[in-house]
């Protein structure tokens, strides 16, 4: 999945959480999944600055 989805998804299970209807179990399954889905999103956004530091870099070169 891309950022946008991942966050989407994200956002999703925030939501769901906070409505507290959902049982202990499915609330830690969803706090997991949470947990690698912020993990995915921290990863892809320090991809996305290292693209952008080299970028600069090169620019600053010419």
């Amino acid at each position: 999945m891309n950022f946008e989805e991942n966050l989407s998804a994200l956002s999703d299970i925030t939501k769901k959480l906070e409505e507290n209807t959902l049982s202990l179990e499915e609330s830690v399954e969803l706090y997991q999944k949470g947990l690698r889905l912020s993990a995915e999103c921290a990863k892809q956004l320090e991809n996305a600055k290292l693209k952008i530091e080299e970028h600069s870099e090169k620019e600053e070169k010419i």
